[in-house]
């Protein structure tokens, strides 16, 4: 058993800051009070512990009071990403069994489902107390989240109270626990990356600044100001965070600890101006299957170990699947997902206590996690395995690139060869980045064409998504 989380934190530190936003502040008891109160009116419009409630709304206060009103009343939660189709918004509620759909407004959300309710219809509706748990199972469900389905129909995994638990005590362990933390919260919280920053909040007791989305300019204002000390990105947000201090010829304050950098390899170039601009950036490797981060860099190795994710966090454990030094990341720990839930339910996401990632990676002679790319997107061109993030990396080296994105394509000679998609900061020729790239890497691994396009599809965390690339590469032929 474990405490309730929120219960526990209140009266731990009833008067501490527990949420910004814009103007407005929320202390742990004010959190607690009003996410018993939104629980209460949910149990009045029939809502019960056990049931399993989808959520689709916008990252603001009224989001966080909801996902711990339903946790304080015992549900399970679905949370949805705003940026899908209803298509695929229909698919994950079916696929999930949700009993209720929250929204956070009826006009925005046009989704055909019977059991639907507003926040503001629920916001309403009288309270009808109930008793309030003060532990809670470990192996409780707390979050249902669907993996980003690049490649198929998306999972929908299961994440248990122990799992977010151990994944921010592993991060505690690491990053060590400040009195004055606060997170910058500019990523969504219906992905793992933005609700484990909810889960750190109770647990280490943390203030937590929420952004309703991510605007670079506003976040090197507010670290500017020395009110924030964590933030978490990922590669292209870092990119955007880095070019506007160089614009403005800024350097982040000492009182500016971490900036923790996910969802995917981080291309040197960006790493290595960050430092310049003293960015003190945490490469971290994590998935939804594991309630976020499995390794990350401690901020001594930064440098010596530029372009790793470091070691495992406390509780965690990886290997390498395979013969050779690169091959299958695999990781095992109590942060790890147990299952799925709809068509995947019957899948078993563990090998011998295993999970089995899907990405590629190596571990070096001192223990530390280098992540090449993933599996499925593995370039093979005349025999000889071929990386696009490595590709990538190298595209962005150039100062008039500003994004890149590789993928294969078919070649009746080689099997595939490498195309790349370039996003730029100024005028370049097809020719001009051929000739770079001929002194960067060898030949087979150089793209044989460019497109320039005014930006990248990326998904609501921000990942390339390779996919869409490849269908425009079919679409071309």
């Amino acid at each position: 058993m474990y405490p309730n989380l929120l219960k526990k934190r209140s009266s731990l530190t009833p008067n501490r800051v527990a949420l910004r936003f814009n103007e407005q502040a929320w202390t742990f008891e004010q959190l607690y009070n009003e996410a018993n109160e939104f629980a209460e009116k949910l149990h009045t419009k029939g809502i019960r512990s056990g049931m399993r409630i989808a959520i689709l709304a916008s990252s603001n206060p009224q989001l966080v009071i909801a996902i711990h009103g339903c946790m304080q009343l015992g549900c399970e939660l679905v949370m949805l990403n705003e940026r899908l189709t209803e298509e695929e918004l229909n698919f994950q509620i079916q696929d999930s069994h949700t009993d209720y759909l929250l929204v956070d407004s009826l006009e925005k959300r046009s989704l055909a489902y019977s059991h639907k309710l507003s926040f503001e219809e629920i916001n309403l509706a009288v309270q009808t107390t109930f008793k309030i748990e003060k532990d809670w199972f470990k192996n409780r469900t707390i979050t249902i989240m669907y993996t980003s389905g690049t490649t198929g129909n998306p999972k929908g995994v299961r994440q248990s109270l122990e799992n977010h638990v151990m994944n921010a005590m592993g991060s505690a362990v690491n990053l060590g626990i400040q009195p004055n933390d606060c997170w910058l919260c500019t990523v969504p919280l219906f992905h793992i990356s933005g609700f484990s920053i909810l889960m750190r909040s109770v647990v280490y007791g943390m203030t937590v600044n929420l952004h309703a989305k991510f605007d670079a300019e506003k976040a090197v204002e507010e670290i500017m100001s020395g009110t924030v000390t964590r933030m978490s990105v990922v590669a292209v947000t870092l990119e955007r965070i880095i070019s506007v201090l160089e614009a403005r010829n800024l350097f982040f304050p000492n009182t500016f600890q971490s900036m923790l950098v996910g969802g995917g390899p981080v291309p040197l170039n960006y790493l290595e101006r960050a430092i310049q601009r003293n960015i003190p950036v945490l490469q971290t490797y994590g998935m939804t299957e594991t309630a976020s981060q499995t390794t990350t860099l401690s901020s001594e190795d930064a440098i010596r170990k530029l372009g790793s994710a470091g070691k495992p966090l406390f509780f965690a454990d990886v290997r390498i699947d395979g013969e050779e030094k690169i091959g299958e990341i695999c990781i095992k720990g109590p942060h790890v997902t147990m299952g799925y839930v709809g068509a995947a339910e019957l899948k078993n996401p563990l090998v011998d206590g295993w999970l089995h990632t899907g990405d590629i990676g190596y571990i070096d002679e001192e223990g530390y996690l280098f992540v090449v790319d993933r599996r499925s997107d593995l370039i093979i061109s005349g025999g000889e395995n071929i990386y696009p993030a490595e590709i990538e990396q190298s595209l962005v080296k150039h100062p008039a690139v500003k994004e890149a994105g590789v993928v294969g394509k078919h070649d009746d000679k080689w099997g595939q060869v490498p195309v790349a998609f370039v996003v730029l900061k100024e005028d370049v020729s097809e020719e001009e980045l051929k000739a770079f790239m001929k002194t960067e890497m060898a030949s087979y691994k150089q793209p044989v064409s460019y497109y320039f396009v005014e930006q990248l599809p990326r998904n609501a965390s921000n990942k390339l998504m390779r996919r869409e690339l490849f269908n425009c590469v079919q679409e071309m032929k």
